[in-house]
């Protein structure tokens, strides 16, 4: 049976507008310190990013940041991790996040956070990787990508035999016991790298 070691969470570099959000990051990075969850993040120590960091190490939690060196002042690298890695570029970033991480959470954040989370579930719909995938609806913020994907569906974009392959849940709480759920039936090594990711937009 497959055991859920270490998450990489996507999110938001800022706060947002509705301190629902920080709480949940918050709220997230205390359950993963508390589970003995690593946490595999892009490194920053500002909004959702700093607070999700930041409740882990506060937890007793182990932390990985992957952050690319251009990023290093703008998103002020974060103090206090265990592990952080500095890379030439987002692409070598978000390869070594899927690499660290057996699995893969998606809190509200920006167009970068969208991107992550994306690229995720297409190397899933592709075959590429049985990793589980849980997109956190805090506050109703992901709905409108259920619709845009309900929307590909109808139009035949997303064929049943290409389904997109994600858990969508509405609260903090809900996150770890979901993702553990999802690998339960799963042999360990199937959360191992069984195929390279293709890095989609790289040439």
């Amino acid at each position: 049976m497959a055991t859920i070691r270490s998450i990489c969470v996507y999110c938001g570099s800022g706060n947002g507008h509705a301190a629902v959000h920080l709480q949940a990051a918050k709220e997230f990075g205390a359950a993963m310190g508390k589970a003995g969850l690593r946490l595999v993040y892009g490194g920053g120590g500002t909004g959702l990013m700093g607070a999700l960091a930041g409740a882990v190490i506060e937890n007793g939690g182990q932390v990985t940041g992957i952050i690319p060196e251009f990023l290093k002042r703008k998103e002020m690298a974060m103090d206090g991790v265990q592990e952080m890695i500095t890379v030439p570029d987002m692409h070598v970033r978000k390869m070594m996040m899927f690499h660290k991480a057996d699995s893969f959470v998606a809190l509200p954040g920006g167009i970068g956070t969208l991107e992550e989370l994306v690229e995720q579930l297409t190397w899933a719909q592709l075959g590429r990787h049985r990793k589980p995938v849980v997109i956190a609806n805090i506050a109703g913020f992901w709905d409108p990508l259920k619709v845009l994907l309900a929307h590909m569906r109808e139009e035949g974009f997303i064929r049943p035999e290409l389904a997109v392959k994600y858990t969508l849940v509405e609260r903090a709480a809900e996150i770890i016991p979901t993702l553990q759920e999802a690998v339960a039936d799963l042999p360990d090594e199937a959360l191992s790298e069984e195929h390279e990711p293709v890095l989609i937009g790289k040439m």
